[in-house]
């Protein structure tokens, strides 16, 4: 108790020292205003700010939509619970490596968007326009590879367009959603066979158990470091990464 009031006190000390220390420091700040300018350019590159900020509130689910986040992470939680280690390895070493598998994935694509569009714009060679357009074409073709085509025409009937004659013409808005539901088919196919061993390790040992009468004993106790050691012993972690690379059609 003594500890918990001598920490409510140094928060509350903080937070009415804090505000003094900062004016005193003169520490600078961030704001955006548009004034009383009657100039339309001025309100122009105010809209211009809030969209570029909305886009960076946006980019983790841009992230996770748009890029092979998805499958790769669905595929370490479906490993993680067929083994029954909890919480080992943590959320945060899934989800890193995760990312870093993704970054590597996408390379180039993004060295694509980079060439065709990113570089030439910020040279001031192409408009914004066509900048656009540019980097929209490596990602549309990376998810058209992963796509199903009845996930797309599901989407294509739904929105009411009609078939596109080349990839190119395919609209972004029905091929994110189908892009999202074909990597949710592929990843819990690759969990699936990711679980038929464990299970059979877990009915296995469930089998020997009873038949020694041993029904008091949890199975699990048993068969988690038989499956630690099994995954250790095939080398899991590069054959399933190896698995997730190789099912990515670039």
């Amino acid at each position: 108790m003594m500890a918990a009031s001598r920490l409510t006190s140094l928060i509350l000390m903080g937070l009415i020292i804090f505000p003094s220390l900062a004016e005193a420091a003169d520490i600078p700040t961030l704001s955006m205003s548009l004034g009383n300018s009657a100039d339309p350019d001025d309100w122009f590159t105010g809209l211009k700010i809030v969209a570029a900020m909305t886009v960076l509130a946006l980019a983790p689910s841009i992230l996770v939509m748009m890029t092979s986040f998805t499958r790769i992470l669905i595929v370490f939680g479906f490993l993680r619970q067929a083994m029954g280690t909890q919480q080992a390895p943590p959320n945060q070493i899934l989800i890193g490596l995760a990312l870093f598998m993704t970054v590597f994935i996408m390379m180039p694509v993004w060295q694509k968007i980079d060439t065709q569009a990113l570089t030439p714009y910020l040279n001031e060679e192409i408009s914004q326009a066509d900048a656009f357009e540019k980097a929209k074409s490596p990602l549309r073709s990376f998810m058209l590879a992963q796509t199903r085509e009845e996930d797309l025409i599901l989407f294509l009937e739904a929105a009411k367009v009609e078939t596109p004659d080349n990839p190119e013409a395919t609209p972004m808005h029905a091929l994110i959603p189908a892009f999202v539901i074909s990597e949710l088919r592929t990843a819990f196919q690759i969990g699936f066979l990711i679980y038929i061993p464990f299970v059979v390790l877990d009915l296995v040992v469930a089998s020997v158990l009873m038949s020694m009468g041993m029904m008091m004993l949890p199975p699990v106790m048993i068969s988690l470091p038989l499956k630690i050691i099994l995954f250790v012993l095939v080398d899991g972690w590069h054959l399933i990464t190896a698995s997730l690379l190789q099912s990515f059609k670039l």
